[in-house]
This record gives structure tokens, C-alpha cells and sequence, in this order.
């Protein structure tokens, strides 16, 4: 059970203001997180933002469960050996830096 607390923090000139340690460790969050404030008819929260899923990305994977639940061992497959020789032939000696910014625009 939580134990109740106050904390106190002042706004800037420019809205801005401190989360307080206690309050960053009490929502689960350090250097780089999210929050939300939410304000509703109970007054205003503060929340940490939980990674956002992309609907059309969540029914495509429910569809992909139910999928493979009802074609067990047919809906997800092995690639071809000669694809993966291919992949491996044409991305060989290529680095790739997953933290690095993507500068400008990206076609998909």
C-alpha cells in the first residue's frame, strides 16, 4: 500500500516546474520519461505515459493470434534457406546504429 504524501513544487515564469525524486520514483519514472497530467471531473492527476500502441498494429496482431491458433504450425514459417542466404549476402559488412536520429524524411 502507498503511503500518502505531499510534495511541493514551484512553476517558472515560462509554466515550467520540478517533479520532486519522491514523486518521480512514486509514478515509476527518471531522466527522459513521460507524464501526463490529466484533468477530469476528480480534479487533475499526474500519470506516467505507458507506450502507445498503434491500433491498426494491435488488430493486426490479434488477427495474426487468432491466426495461428486456428492454423497451428501453417501461419508462421521458416524463410526459405535461399532467402536467408540472400538477406545475409546483401546486408553483409552493413552497420546499423538503432539509438541514431533519422535525419529528414523517410519513404516507407
Amino acid at each position: 500500500m502507498t503511503v500518502p504524501f505531499r510534495e511541493h513544487s514551484r512553476i517558472t515564469a515560462k509554466g515550467q516546474t520540478t517533479v520532486p525524486k519522491s514523486v518521480r520514483q512514486a509514478l515509476g519514472v527518471s531522466y527522459g520519461g513521460e507524464i501526463a497530467f490529466v484533468v477530469d471531473e476528480q480534479g487533475v492527476r499526474v500519470v506516467r505515459v505507458e507506450e502507445e500502441t498503434d491500433p491498426v498494429i494491435e488488430s493486426f496482431l490479434e488477427f495474426l493470434a487468432q491466426d495461428m491458433q486456428q492454423n497451428p504450425g501453417k501461419s508462421v514459417v521458416a524463410f526459405p534457406t535461399a532467402l536467408v542466404e540472400r538477406m545475409t549476402a546483401l546486408t553483409r559488412g552493413a552497420t546499423v546504429d538503432l539509438d541514431e536520429e533519422i535525419d529528414g524524411p523517410v519513404a516507407l
